[in-house]
């Protein structure tokens, strides 16, 4: 197979994608011009009067109507964190739970961002609504759950998705597919109809200090509110430039 990029000459945008898939066989070419692409953002608006003075009514506000509207994935978020070399990383997860004390999801503690929030217990949200053309961005230090809510939480997962919390090595190298099978079926086996949570799987908890909010507006000048924690536990609410 022989594939074949083309860039034009206003900037590094793929043109062209061609694919020859072998001797005497079919090739086709797909053509894309990325930086032709265009959307106005005219949904919906954000301003100081229309919006809560709490960061968290203002979520709780906006994720009712992501959740109202059906959005295919409403509680998928992405989670940065840093690791010791200084390399960013990203990973999509879905919000388990929302409160005064933060914003909780659940996961293999020997993964990769496991390991990058042990080092440094900061990270950053990403919430994308794109069918509402709307970011909310959240900031802050991140802390584990209580023992108690992480076996809360994993009792109420489905069978397979517990098992499988067992099975997966999350982030380490494996040889195939085969493995995660095999594992399976072995935990499976060896737990029946109750595994409890493994001992490296449970919850964090990313507690806020800076929470923005992004509504896409026309001609590129979108609305974008501000939260900063002060310092005796109220919120600044301001405005920045798109």
């Amino acid at each position: 197979m022989d594939r074949g990029i083309r860039h034009n000459k206003v900037g590094r945008s793929l043109t062209a994608f061609h694919v020859r898939v072998g001797p005497g066989r079919s090739s086709y070419t797909l053509r894309m011009d990325l930086a032709a692409l265009r959307k106005s953002y005219e949904r919906d608006a954000l301003d100081e009067q229309a919006s809560q003075a709490d960061p968290l009514r203002q979520f709780e506000h906006w994720m009712k109507q992501a959740l109202a509207a059906q959005l295919p994935e409403p509680t998928a978020m992405t989670v940065a964190t840093v690791g010791s070399n200084g390399r960013p990383s990203t990973r999509v997860v879905l919000v388990k739970a929302v409160d005064a004390r933060g914003l909780v999801w659940y996961t293999n503690y020997e993964s990769r961002k496991g390991r990058e929030l042990a080092h440094c217990p900061y990270a950053a949200l990403q919430f994308h609504w794109v069918e509402l053309e709307r970011v909310v961005r959240i900031e802050g230090r991140v802390e584990k759950t209580s023992e108690a809510e992480s076996d809360a939480y994993f009792a109420s997962r489905p069978l397979d998705s517990r098992i499988g919390a067992w099975a997966s090595p999350q982030s380490q190298v494996i040889e195939s597919r085969t493995v995660l099978v095999a594992n399976a079926a072995k935990y499976g086996a060896q737990y029946l109809l109750s595994p409890p949570r493994p001992p490296h799987w449970g919850g964090y908890r990313l507690v806020p200090d800076c929470w923005e909010f992004w509504q896409g507006r026309k001609s590129r000048l979108h609305d974008r509110l501000r939260y900063r924690l002060r310092d005796d536990g109220g919120w600044t609410r301001e405005r920045l430039a798109p």
